[in-house]
C-alpha cells in the first residue's frame, strides 16, 4: 500500500506548492485568509495612512483589511484587471486599471467607494491581451508613475481600438500598435500624460531606492535575454524596439532598425537576473524601510518573483557613474508561495505579499512575513575593486573554509542582446580566485581574479562556507552582474546577435540546407543498381544471337506483266471522327500553369 501512497503524496505537496525545508528560523510566514468565494488573485497591495492593508484583485474588487481585528470589508468592485493601487487617504484609493488610472472615494462615510473618477486614459488599447498596465508608484510631485506593456502576437487585435493606430512593428513577437505601449509614462495630478521612457517589453514593477531613483523590472523574451532590474531615466531607451514606432521623430519600422544601432543607444539593466537558477520574471521591487524591523538588509530593495517561491534581495553600487551590484536570494520556500506579485511594508515592520496565478506561474493568496529576530548567514553587501570583488557576510565565517579559494566556485557568462526570444549563457566560464584574503574580524573576504571581465555576470556558489558554529550560508547563490571597471577604462560589450530581418533570413537558408540534406541523405539511401560484368554480359548477347533466328529478306514486288493491272494496295481505313460529348460544344483542353516565380531572400 505505501509504495502507491508515496507518490500520491508527493504529486499533493508539489500540486499544493509544499516543500519539505519546514519553517525558517529567521523569517516566519503567516498566510492571511481572504473573503469566502473571492478567486484572490492579487493585483496590489498598499497600506492606508490608519495601518489597514487595500488590496485589488485581478477580477475587479477592492477590499480593506483590518489586520487588528482580521476583517475584511469591499470597498469596491467591476474594475478591468487593476495591477496596482496606492492609499493616500483613509477614505480614498488610487488604481491602476488596464484601461486607465482612476481615484475611488468614498464621500459618505460608509465605507464604500461612491466616486470612481478618470485621471488618465490617455493611453492606447487594442484588445489585446498583453497589454496590462503596472502601477501606479506616486512621484515626488504628486503624480504618478505607469508601465504599460507591449502587445503579443500570441492574438490578435480588436476592430474597436483606442489611440492613434501604427501598423509599424506588427511582424515582430512583441509589438506597439497604438500609443505608449513599451513605455513608462508619468501622469501628472491634473491627468496629463508625459512619456518617460521607452523600450520595455512587460515591465510588471516600479519601485524607488533609498535616494528616490526609479527602478523597474523587466521580463525575459524577445530582445531580453534575461531578466533585468533597470535604473530607468527621463528619455531613455531600454533595448525592446516595439516602442520606438512611437518615439518623436521615428518613421522606421522597429523590426527594420540594424541590432548594432539599437544596442548603441540602449542602457543596461543595472542587475540581470540569471536566469532559472535566480529569476524567471520578477516582480514589484520595494526599499526595506523600516530601519531594522525587518532583519539586518535596510536600505537595499527586495524583489518579487513569480515562478518560484522566493523574494530577492539586491545591493547595489555605483562603478564609473553607473549603478550595478548583487543579486541574492532573501527567502525560498520556508511555507512562502509562488507568484509574489505584490509587496508592502505594513507600520509594524512586516512585508505582506500578494500572490497571483493570473495567467502565469504562480499561486493565490496573501501572506504576512516577519523577522524572528535571529540573523541568517548571508552575503551582506558585496563591493567591485580593482581587481576582483570584496564580500561582507552578516556573522564570522570559519577560517579553514573562508581561506579556502575552492570554496568559491564561480561561474562569468553574459545573455546576448537579439530578436529570438531569451538567450543561452554566451562564453561560460568557470574562474578560480587568483587570492582570498580574509579580514580580521572574518566577516569580510576579498576576492582577487585575473582577468576581471567586464559585461559579465559572476554567479558565486558558497555552499562551502559556514559560521564558527557549523551553520550553513543561508542563500549560497549570489550574482554579480558587472558591466563596468573600477580605475579603468571599461572595454566595449560583446556585439548584439541577429535582428528580425537577419534571424528571418537565417532561418531561410537553414531551411534550404535541411532541404538538400534531406534529399542527400534519401539518395544515400537508396540500393545501387547491380552493373553486370562484362563477361557474363557477352555470353548473354551471343546466346542471344543464335536463339534468335534469320528473318528471310523481304522480296521486292515484281513489275506487271505488260496487259495486266497491277493489284493496289489495300486502302488504309479513314480516322474515326471523335464522337461530340452530349450536351453541344467539346470541353477546352486544361492549359498547363506557369511556374509560379520566387521571391528573392529577405523579401
Amino acid at each position: 500500500m505505501k509504495r502507491f501512497l508515496l507518490p500520491l503524496i508527493l504529486a499533493a505537496r508539489v500540486a499544493l506548492g509544499a516543500d519539505d525545508l519546514g519553517p525558517s528560523p529567521y523569517y516566519t510566514v503567516e498566510n492571511i485568509a481572504t473573503p469566502p468565494g473571492l478567486s484572490a488573485e492579487v493585483g496590489g497591495l498598499a497600506f492606508a495612512p490608519d495601518g489597514r492593508l487595500v488590496a485589488c484583485f485581478h477580477r475587479g474588487e477592492v477590499y480593506f483589511y483590518d489586520p487588528a481585528k482580521k476583517e475584511w470589508k469591499l470597498f469596491a468592485q467591476g474594475l478591468h484587471d487593476p495591477l496596482g493601487i496606492v492609499a493616500p487617504k483613509n477614505d480614498e484609493v488610487i488604481v491602476m486599471q488596464r484601461s486607465e488610472l482612476t481615484r475611488l472615494r468614498d464621500t459618505d462615510g460608509d465605507g464604500v467607494a461612491d466616486s470612481y473618477e478618470t485621471i488618465c486614459d490617455s493611453f492606447g488599447m487594442t484588445g489585446n491581451y498583453h497589454e496590462f498596465a503596472f502601477g501606479p508608484l506616486p512621484a515626488p510631485d504628486g503624480g504618478w508613475f505607469v508601465a504599460l506593456n507591449t502587445a503579443s502576437n500570441g492574438a490578435g487585435i480588436r476592430q474597436e481600438l483606442r489611440g492613434e493606430f501604427r501598423d509599424r512593428g506588427r511582424e515582430g513577437r512583441m509589438y506597439s500598435v497604438v500609443p505608449w505601449r513599451g513605455w513608462v509614462v508619468k501622469i501628472a495630478p491634473d491627468g496629463k500624460l508625459t512619456p518617460w521612457a521607452s523600450g520595455f517589453r512587460s515591465p510588471n514593477g516600479l519601485g524607488y531606492d533609498t535616494k528616490g531613483r526609479l527602478f523597474v523590472t523587466d521580463n525575459q523574451g524577445d530582445w531580453l535575454g534575461a531578466c533585468p532590474l533597470y535604473h530607468v531615466e527621463k528619455g531613455k531607451f531600454y533595448g525592446h524596439p516595439a516602442a520606438l514606432t512611437w518615439k518623436p521623430g521615428e518613421t522606421r519600422d522597429p523590426v527594420a532598425i540594424p541590432p548594432k544601432e539599437l544596442d548603441a543607444t540602449r542602457t543596461r539593466g543595472s542587475i540581470i537576473f540569471p536566469y532559472n537558477s535566480m529569476s524567471n520574471s520578477p516582480t514589484q521591487p520595494l526599499t526595506d524601510t523600516t530601519a531594522g524591523k525587518f532583519g539586518p538588509f535596510a536600505g537595499q530593495m527586495l524583489v518579487g518573483e513569480m515562478n518560484r517561491a522566493r523574494m530577492l534581495r539586491v545591493a547595489m553600487e555605483e562603478v564609473d557613474g553607473q549603478l550595478q551590484g548583487m543579486a541574492v536570494a532573501l527567502l525560498e520556500n520556508h511555507g512562502l508561495h509562488k507568484g509574489d506579485n505584490r509587496v508592502a511594508f505594513a507600520p509594524d515592520g512586516s512585508l505582506w505579499v500578494g500572490q497571483t496565478d493570473h495567467g502565469w506561474a504562480g499561486d493565490k493568496g496573501i501572506q504576512r512575513i516577519t523577522w524572528t529576530g535571529k540573523v541568517p548567514l548571508d552575503v551582506k553587501e558585496m563591493h567591485l575593486t580593482k581587481t576582483g570583488f570584496e564580500m561582507t557576510f552578516t556573522q564570522p565565517l570559519e577560517t579553514s573554509a573562508a581561506g579556502n579559494p575552492e570554496s568559491y566556485k564561480v561561474r562569468r557568462y553574459y545573455y546576448e542582446y537579439h530578436a529570438p526570444y531569451g538567450s543561452p549563457e554566451f562564453d561560460p566560464q568557470e574562474v578560480v580566485p587568483k587570492s582570498v584574503a580574509l579580514s580580521q574580524d572574518r566577516t569580510k573576504v576579498t576576492l582577487e581574479f585575473d582577468p576581471l571581465v567586464a559585461w559579465r555576470i559572476y554567479e558565486f556558489h558558497l555552499d562551502a562556507l559556514k559560521s564558527d558554529d557549523g551553520t550553513a550560508i543561508a542563500n549560497p547563490l549570489v550574482a554579480y552582474t558587472l558591466n563596468h571597471l573600477v580605475g579603468a577604462k571599461t572595454p566595449p560589450p560583446p556585439p548584439p546577435g541577429p535582428g528580425p530581418k537577419e534571424e528571418a533570413k537565417a532561418a531561410e537558408e537553414k531551411k534550404t540546407e535541411d532541404k538538400k540534406a534531406a534529399e542527400r541523405k534519401t539518395d544515400e539511401q537508396k540500393p545501387a543498381e547491380k552493373k553486370p560484368e562484362p563477361a557474363k554480359e557477352d555470353a548473354k548477347k551471343e546466346d542471344a544471337a543464335k536463339a534468335t533466328p534469320t528473318p528471310a529478306p523481304k522480296s521486292t514486288p515484281k513489275p506487271a506483266a505488260p496487259g495486266k493491272k497491277a493489284t493496289p494496295a489495300p486502302a488504309t481505313p479513314a480516322p474515326t471522327a471523335t464522337p461530340k460529348p452530349k450536351g453541344g460544344k467539346p470541353k477546352p483542353a486544361t492549359p498547363t500553369p506557369s511556374p509560379t516565380p520566387k521571391k528573392k531572400s529577405g523579401a
